[in-house]
């Protein structure tokens, strides 16, 4: 009888049955979609912050003291110390190895040219191959952490076409006052030699380095003199925002517990990578790029509450929605369920016949929404991030309960309003 009941509502009310369920459907979409998204935005926020440049500078200890001692912004203290090039490898065993995407080393020197101006030098990677120690290969440098720049004139130095290392790249500025364009020869000299350097490109950064020459890192190591050396690492990291566990850990890792330090420790904090970094490279402090660093965390959080908000405006409206449809149904039915009361059944029975319907109009609902959400997820991430966004197993449960929670809230007022019909004045037309 109970089963007649319900086939019987279907029947005869399927269009307020498909509208319900259509409510439904709509909210559990938008509520799938954002909560996939948001699961998955983290790593896709940060890829894409990846673009500003590295978040994180790996410096001798001498150099780091410096400029803590005298309040130099990064770069500008000058020590007599370096890092060893042959430990840059290092940096891709640590444990969040996987979340370093790109690093490149940097050596700088003063070289004079022909018109006797002086300028400066930097030696770095710009698109190097290395073969690491774990038996994994490596392609980094500059071209992956100054995507930013412009090239004017020329192209990007290409260090796997076997150009060798009489090549450089000028900033735009430098190359307009020593009158050079891409293909011309520039001589460059210091106290240890003399090189003469094709210019394969002139780029526009829109900072400092548009004055500066920048060629590959074994040509400024011999011009320098410090060949196996580099004064500076600059990393690309994939973080997560800091908390009150990680701000402790950044200034005295030391004065954690030892299950806050494996917390903090297996965890991609930007002061974690810069502790792992620390542990490889020799006589190194590695310290994160706050500008970049803070701005990744808040851009995160924003993202991640924009999110939450529109999963629960959306749910609000399907709530209200359901109010509406269920109430309209309910009153429809008033004869029916004023006959039903009449005959004996009681409240309890009336309202579980009108939630049973409601529920199982919701389950249909939830698993076209489901479905229709992971679709609007994708073309957000195709769109947004131009890349597909992953689904998440745990979304499945939280939107299963989270539409249970939004349908019973819609139907308290239509079952309120049940509770109160009197079988003798719905019957009588009152």
């Amino acid at each position: 009888m109970f089963l007649r009941m319900i086939r019987g509502a279907f029947t005869r009310q399927w269009k307020k049955m498909l509208m319900i369920a259509l409510t439904i459907a709509l909210g559990a979409s938008l509520a799938t979609a954002m909560l996939n998204v948001m699961l998955d935005v983290g790593d896709k926020v940060a890829q894409e912050l990846k673009t500003y440049g590295a978040n994180i500078t790996v410096v001798p200890k001498s150099t780091s003291v410096l400029s803590n001692l005298y309040e130099l912004e990064d770069g500008e203290a000058v020590s007599d110390e370096y890092l060893l090039e042959s430990e840059l490898g290092k940096i891709k065993t640590i444990f969040w190895a996987f979340n370093i995407v790109d690093y490149a080393p940097f050596i700088d020197t003063e070289v004079t040219l022909p018109s006797g101006a002086e300028a400066q030098m930097v030696g770095s990677w710009f698109n190097h191959h290395m073969a690491l120690d774990t038996g994994e290969t490596l392609d980094t440098g500059i071209q992956n952490l100054r995507t930013w720049w412009d090239i004017t004139d020329g192209s990007w130095l290409d260090e796997q076409s076997g150009a060798g290392e009489d090549v450089c790249m000028i900033g735009t500025l430098l190359a307009q006052r020593e009158g050079v364009g891409a293909g011309d020869t520039l001589r460059v000299q210091t106290q240890y030699g003399v090189k003469e350097l094709t210019v394969v490109g002139v780029f526009d950064s829109g900072g400092d380095e548009d004055e500066q020459i920048f060629a590959p890192l074994d040509t400024v190591q011999a011009l320098s003199d410090t060949d196996g050396c580099v004064a500076s690492i600059e990393v690309s990291a994939l973080t997560t925002p800091d908390n009150e566990l990680a701000e402790k850990a950044a200034k005295d890792p030391s004065s954690l517990s030892i299950k806050d330090y494996e917390t903090w420790y297996c965890t991609a904090y930007v002061s974690s990578i810069c502790y792992q970094i620390q542990e490889v490279i020799t006589d190194s402090v590695a310290s994160p790029v706050r500008q970049v660093a803070d701005s990744e965390g808040a851009i995160l959080e924003k993202t991640e509450l924009l999110m939450v908000l529109i999963t629960i405006l959306s749910l609000i409206g399907s709530a209200l929605g359901i109010t509406n449809l269920v109430t309209a149904s309910v009153m429809e039915r008033s004869n029916e369920i004023g006959l039903l009361k009449a005959i004996g059944a009681t409240d309890g029975r009336i309202s579980a016949l009108v939630l049973t319907e409601v529920m199982i109009t919701g389950i249909i609902g939830a698993v076209i929404g489901y479905f229709a959400g992971f679709g609007f997820a994708q073309i957000i991430g195709h769109t947004v991030f131009g890349s597909a966004i992953e689904m998440k197993l745990m979304v499945i449960p939280i939107v299963a309960i989270l539409t249970l929670a939004v349908t019973l809230a819609g139907s308290i007022p239509a079952i309120r309003m049940l509770l109160r019909l009197r079988p003798a004045e719905v019957l009588h037309g009152r």
